[in-house]
């Protein structure tokens, strides 16, 4: 066994004089510090101690995306990714032709199974194929399609056991139908890139739709039509109390002022913080390739984000876990707690990882150790230490 002390954070509070105890790779003990003397103890003085990051929404990084068609690219992005302070990750997949998304089914397979030390690979997030063109972003248009019986059925199939969670854009002929199967199945149904109005996705969360992909981000908002209004995919988010949002809080693609504005009406349990990093997380500048290196569209990074060639649009993001946190604590105003709550339990819960995003008996000792800046000093996934600065 293993004790680290240090300042903790909780989910409603953070203790000055903390402590956790590691059995193995679950945690027995997370709390007031207690002076027993039987188990190795490592301090860390005034940093805090906190749940390792959840990450539910993820292309690659450190050159690496998910689709490169290598288990080694997994890894790099898990290493990568790790550094910073995610524990636990949704690779997530671009729209993409068939063939190149069974074989990242098969890859994930080999690379979750494989020693990687970096985070945990957790189940796949299928971001597409069932898109508003209009609203596809950096998506490509070639592989976009509505939601048949025949062709998702097969993709459940290939992806049995490893599929965690799927974006739709409700508002596409059969996207009811696909989301209470998605429900059914136990997968976390998402919308987005998608046009759909109030009325569209007031259905959608009835039937199985429970969370809202990168809000703001690739989704309408309210039109005016003869002098009417008609409240969007944005709004809905607001009016629909038991809808969840997932924000990439990373100082580019929401303004702080929106960033608390999104917390404050929806909280810390309803919001998620996620980088919907693409490859070029860990670079500062030039230009990458957002998707397959075979499929892919070439991007430039400049300000801290990933643009489109045009460089009317962003193309996801190049954050890490740390720096949502940062921007969301120091930027937004979001009390500590809560900017961590919303990077560990809140999407851990969503995407049904019943041992992650907590520090409780029980469950994964997956531990991240920062300072008042959240600059990452330490990381300890299942109890094992994969990083320290």
């Amino acid at each position: 066994m293993k004790k680290l002390t240090g300042k903790l954070i909780l989910e409603d509070r953070i203790i000055p004089d903390g402590e956790i105890i590691i059995n193995g790779e679950s945690v027995e003990y997370a709390g007031e510090r207690r002076r027993d003397g039987s188990v190795e103890v490592v301090s860390f003085g005034d940093l805090y101690l906190s749940p390792g990051f959840v990450d539910i929404h993820v292309h690659g990084g450190g050159g690496a995306d998910f689709l490169d068609g290598t288990v080694e690219a997994f890894h790099t992005a898990a290493r990568l990714h790790g550094r910073h302070g995610t524990t636990a990750m949704l690779p997530t997949t671009l729209t993409c032709p068939d063939d190149e998304l069974f074989a990242a089914f098969d890859l994930f397979r080999e690379a979750a199974s494989a020693d990687h030390c970096g985070s945990d690979l957790c189940g796949l997030h299928l971001e597409g194929p069932y898109f508003s063109a209009s609203q596809k972003g950096a998506q490509d248009e070639r592989y976009l399609r509505v939601p048949t019986p025949e062709h998702y059925n097969g993709i459940l199939r290939a992806g049995e056991g490893i599929i965690r969670r799927w974006t739709v854009a409700p508002e596409l002929e059969g996207a009811m139908k696909l989301g209470r199967v998605l429900q059914d199945e136990g997968i976390l149904a998402s919308m987005g890139h998608s046009d759909a109005e109030y009325e569209c996705v007031l259905e959608g969360s009835k039937n199985g739709y429970t969370l809202l992909t990168h809000f703001y981000s690739g989704m309408s908002s309210m039109v005016r039509r003869g002098g009417f209004r008609y409240p969007g995919m944005i709004e809905a988010g607001y009016i629909i109390e038991n809808m969840n949002v997932e924000v990439i809080a990373d100082g580019c693609h929401l303004p702080y002022s929106i960033l608390g504005m999104v917390y404050r009406i929806k909280g810390a349990d309803r919001t998620c913080l996620i980088t919907d990093a693409m490859r070029g997380a860990g670079q500062t500048e030039g230009t990458t390739v957002l998707g397959s290196l075979k499929n892919g569209q070439t991007v430039f990074i400049e300000d801290g984000v990933a643009k489109m060639p045009d460089r009317t649009a962003f193309a996801g993001s190049i954050a890490t876990a740390d720096r949502l946190v940062r921007c969301a604590y120091r930027g937004a105003g979001i009390p500590l707690c809560d900017a961590v709550k919303m990077m560990t339990a809140t999407p851990a819960s969503l995407a049904g990882l019943s041992r992650k995003g907590r520090l409780l008996p029980g469950y994964d000792a997956d531990i991240v150790v920062f300072d008042g800046d959240i600059n990452v000093k330490s990381v300890f996934v299942r109890g094992k230490e994969i990083y320290h600065a």
